[in-house]
């Protein structure tokens, strides 16, 4: 069975990140997203299963203590982490995968699956940022300014990722995390797992 692609996308809070990623997941076949796993509550509008796996700090601890997370990071006194069955099994179907992670999980996978392509994606400006976080509704002005500081340690990682990828136009960015992710998929390599015997054929010898 084919082996999909890893990749690892990024980003400080904000930033578009989960919006561009849903976008793509719509635009591109044979791509997936990971559902995490998170100790925090969850918003109005979530739904279990789909928009994340919430469970318990007691069910999270377990998981890691049975070494059944990919990865896993506390953001914002949270604990989030993505389940290594799922994301293995995602992998050998023949799907392409993101992990929507913190820099702290994607440095995790970054050690444990050197094949993985990193993608960070940022805001055009720090104005812009800390308006999109007040135009979400979702956090108190003490949230946000948590928000904004986290930001900085953020993009700080920045440099460790593979793609940069400025969320300015939304439309403009979502062609150019799509251009990365089918553009990989015409490597050779690549090629040569979705087609093994494409040269055979095309040289009569299959």
């Amino acid at each position: 069975m084919p082996q999909g692609q890893l990749f690892v996308i990024s980003a400080p809070s904000g930033a578009g990140k989960t919006s561009l990623v849903k976008a793509a997941l719509e635009r591109i076949e044979r791509l997936e997203v990971s559902v995490s796993h998170t100790t925090r509550a969850p918003r109005p509008s979530e739904i279990s299963g789909h928009d994340y796996h919430f469970v318990s700090i007691d069910g999270f601890s377990e998981l890691t203590h049975k070494n059944a997370m990919f990865e896993y990071a506390e953001v914002f006194g949270n604990f989030y982490g993505t389940s290594k069955k799922t994301v293995i099994t995602q992998l050998q179907s023949g799907s392409d995968v993101i992990l929507e992670i913190d820099w702290q999980g994607a440095k995790q996978v970054r050690e444990t699956w050197p094949g993985a392509i990193s993608i960070f994606i940022f805001p055009p400006t720090r104005e812009e940022l800390r308006e999109r976080l007040v135009g979400r509704q979702q956090d108190d002005e003490s949230t946000i300014k948590s928000r904004m500081a986290q930001a900085d340690e953020t993009i700080f990682q920045a440099p460790n990722y593979d793609y940069w990828v400025i969320n300015d136009d939304f439309n403009i960015a979502l062609d150019q995390l799509c251009f990365i992710i089918t553009g990989l998929r015409q490597r050779r390599l690549s090629m040569q797992k979705t087609q093994p015997d494409l040269l055979e054929k095309l040289l009569g010898k299959a």
